[in-house]
C-alpha cells in the first residue's frame, strides 16, 4: 500500500489492509504485530486498540476475504440475470481468473493449513465461508438444471481448490492452466 494511500485510510482499515497483504506475501505465522503495525503507519496500542489480539486480526482478515468473494457472486448473477446456467459459466470464468491472477492461493486455504488449531477464531471463518461457497455452487447447479447438483458442486469445489493449489506447487503454466477447461467438461459430463 503506498504511503499516501495510507496516511488517508483510518488506522483499523490500514492495518486490516497492510495485515491482509503481510500475510498474503509471508503467511499468517511469518508475520507479527510489530511488522503490521510498523508497515500500516501506527503502532501496536493503535493495532490492540481496534483488534484484541493477533488472532482476532487474522479471523478479521478471513471474513474480509469473504466479503469480496460474496460480491463476485452478485456480480456473477447481475451479470446473467435469471440465467443460471450462464451464471456457472461465469462461475468458471471467475474462478479461473482468480487461480491465475495470484500464484500465493486462496487465503482462506493458506489460512488452513497454518492454523491447525481447531479452536483458533480464524477456523470458524474458514469452515463457515468453504460451506457456504459449496452450498452456494450446489445451488447454482441445482438451479441450473443439472442433475446431480451437490455431486457436481463437489467435484468444481475440489477442482478449484486443487488448481489453486497446483499454481502454487508448479506454477501457472502447469496443470492449474486448464482449470476451465477441466470445470466446463466436468459440468458437460453432469449436464449430459
Amino acid at each position: 500500500m503506498c504511503a499516501e494511500m495510507a496516511s488517508l485510510a483510518r488506522p483499523r482499515e490500514r492495518i486490516l489492509e497492510t495485515a491482509r497483504q503481510l500475510f498474503h506475501k509471508h503467511g499468517i505465522r511469518g508475520v507479527g504485530v510489530d511488522a503490521i503495525a510498523d508497515a500500516a503507519g501506527t503502532n501496536k496500542m493503535t493495532l490492540y486498540r481496534h483488534f484484541s489480539s493477533k488472532d482476532d486480526l487474522v479471523a478479521e482478515c478471513l471474513r474480509a476475504a469473504a466479503r469480496n468473494a460474496a460480491v463476485l457472486w452478485d456480480e456473477m448473477a447481475a451479470a446473467h440475470p435469471g440465467d443460471k446456467l450462464q451464471q456457472l459459466h461465469a462461475w468458471v470464468r471467475v474462478a479461473a481468473e482468480c487461480v491465475g491472477a495470484d500464484d500465493r492461493g486462496c487465503a482462506l486455504a493458506n489460512a488452513a493449513v497454518e492454523l491447525t488449531e481447531p479452536n483458533h477464531p480464524a477456523r470458524r471463518v474458514i469452515e463457515e465461508f468453504k460451506q457456504e461457497q459449496r452450498e452456494r455452487l450446489a445451488r447454482l447447479c441445482a438451479e441450473a438444471g443439472i442433475p446431480r447438483a451437490d455431486l457436481l458442486a463437489d467435484s468444481l469445489s475440489l477442482l478449484l481448490e486443487g488448481a489453486r493449489v497446483s499454481c502454487q506447487a508448479v506454477g501457472p503454466k502447469g496443470p492449474s492452466a486448464k482449470f476451465a477447461e477441466m470445470a466446463e467438461a466436468i459440468i458437460a459430463s453432469f449436464a449430459a
